[in-house]
């Protein structure tokens, strides 16, 4: 905010105003789908659910590598989707270590697979946030990222079991290895170019999980990989000895398993259910907006082409115009093509907001699995206890990008990026990962960054969709080797104080990742025919 104030000469009052929009964006949509997501996970965690599930999917092969086929990538997938932010490195990093990985496996190969699903992570927030910064429209970034990583879907399993098993082991499974990268990337092409990007994680990811499934029922490797050593290296991590205890695969289930597994599946499956419901267009034009009536005749409105026109419905959807800054800050060439001022209307779509489906859905679920309305109260306070630090954090991190947006900061920044010409599309994809490896989150990568793509590719004559995307695509490979990430995931597999050494693996995996995702944004932005690959392009 000081630099915004003295740099850049904004008025201390309009400074404050863009803060005050960007934090509201912070708490609704995005920390409110935060909240809820965490308080349906910690619902199904405290009544033993989500152990069931953990279980169910550990009966499905003794084979290591497709059980870390199968749990790091497919079920990290679905929590990725279905809660993000260090929720899948935290499950399935505990998971292995439960099936007797190492620390440093369990940690680093968790890491590697929570990559290609993180840009549609926690129902879509990275993409619906950076539609907000940029002012891009939300369908068409959700679509040009569905049209980067669906080729990392498929890679990245073949990537996660080399840096496993090695070569020659990754081999030998390699249908399965295909079955589970297609049927992921197929599944996250479609969803978000046809329906948004708020199910792509978790659709895909189930539809990976029951393709993977019914295939090993028709086909085993060769030969069984018991070991849960990583190839080719020396490792002697070992868990914190009062934590020690035996792996899991083994485990005996009870004759009614079968019911408990789906009683375990069952909170979720209605959470598909009700975001598939509340993203779709049809569901919010019914409470967002009704029919507009002309107040001199009391009759409907109409457009020039004679339909019947609609207006936000002051209910559902009432809106607070931040007056300071709407249309109060203009934008000129070379920033933009053409002037244009800025509006700042904030939207409380309370009820249409996807976190208010996901609170229905953990209700509903809650009472499903046995919870007292008193508990629920209970158990969402707590809930609000434990993320009140990650709810401020987003709202901070919000308020700075819009401040951002308002100031000029990033208009400034694109104009000094637009000087690496040609070779933008590589340097702004490393500018994602860069991002993420610094906050920790594609979400704040877009938030901070966003802004900055979208100008510096309307210097260079190239898409902004393009590069909007691929900042949240490229950051996807930062997720590895951020700090948080790293934190969450020594936590998880209990091997405290050895984050340096988890950095160390992680990061060569991770930069040549992120050159990759460069390498293919820079034949989009250029080269036929990956150029008709772009939203609005050629």
């Amino acid at each position: 905010m000081l630099i915004a104030i003295f740099a850049f000469g904004m008025p201390a009052n309009m400074a404050g105003s863009a803060a005050l929009y960007g934090a509201a964006n912070g708490l609704l949509p995005i920390g409110w789908i935060v909240l809820n997501i965490i308080f349906l996970h910690r619902l199904t965690t405290e009544n033993g659910s989500f152990k069931v599930l953990q279980d169910s999917l550990t009966r499905i092969t003794d084979d290591r590598r497709l059980q870390l086929l199968l749990i790091a990538f497919c079920f990290g997938a679905f929590f990725e989707g279905a809660a993000g932010f260090g929720t899948p490195v935290a499950v399935t990093g505990a998971i292995l270590i439960g099936l007797g990985f190492s620390p440093l496996a369990a940690s680093g190969l968790a890491l590697i697979a929570n990559t290609a699903p993180v840009a549609f992570g926690a129902l879509g927030t990275p993409i619906i946030t950076l539609a907000k910064v940029t002012g891009l429209d939300e369908m068409e970034l959700s679509m040009m990222v569905g049209r980067q990583l669906p080729f990392f879907s498929v890679i990245v399993p073949f990537w996660l079991i080399w840096a496993f098993a090695g070569w020659r082991k990754m081999l030998e499974i390699w249908p399965a290895i295909l079955v589970a990268g297609v049927s992921f990337a197929v599944p996250q092409f479609l969803v978000s170019n046809y329906h948004g990007p708020m199910l792509v994680d978790v659709i895909a990811a189930l539809i990976s999980m029951a393709s993977l499934t019914g295939f090993l029922r028709v086909w085993k490797p060769a030969t069984v990989h018991t070991s849960a050593a990583l190839s080719g290296r020396v490792d002697n991590s070992k868990i914190a000895e009062e934590h020690d205890e035996q792996p899991v695969a083994s485990a005996t289930f009870a004759s009614d398993v079968k019911p408990a597994v789906m009683r375990a599946w069952m909170p979720w499956i209605i959470l598909t259910v009700f975001v598939f419901a509340w993203g779709t267009q049809s569901f919010k034009n019914m409470f967002d907006t009704r029919q507009a009536v002309d107040p001199q005749t009391s009759s409907a409105k109409l457009d020039p082409q004679g339909k019947p026109m609609r207006e936000a419905n002051p209910i559902f959807a009432p809106t607070l115009t931040f007056t300071t800054i709407h249309q109060q800050i203009e934008k000129v060439p070379p920033v933009v093509p053409a002037a244009k001022t800025e509006e700042a209307v904030y939207k409380f779509n309370w009820f249409t907001s996807t976190g208010s489906g996901i609170l229905l859905a953990a209700i509903l679920g809650g009472l499903l699995m046995g919870y007292s309305i008193p508990q629920l109260i209970h158990q969402y306070l707590r809930t609000l206890w434990v993320v009140r630090y990650s709810l401020i954090t987003i709202v901070a991190m919000l308020a700075l990008g819009f401040l951002t947006r308002y100031s000029g900061l990033d208009a400034t920044m694109g104009l000094a990026f637009a000087a690496t010409g040609i070779f933008y599309p590589l340097f702004g994809t490393l500018l994602g990962w860069l991002g993420v490896a610094l906050t920790g989150s594609d979400t704040a990568s877009n938030v901070l960054f966003g802004g900055l793509q979208r100008v510096t590719a309307e210097q260079l004559g190239i898409s902004p969709v393009l590069m909007a995307a691929a900042n949240s695509s490229g950051g996807v490979m930062g997720k590895m080797v951020d700090a948080q990430s790293i934190v969450v995931a020594s936590t998880a597999t209990r091997w405290y104080g050895h984050e340096g050494e988890i950095l160390r693996y992680v990061f060569f995996h991770s930069i040549i990742l992120a050159i990759l995702v460069g390498g293919l944004v820079t034949l989009q932005a250029y080269v036929v025919p990956f150029s008709h690959m772009v939203v609005g392009g050629p």
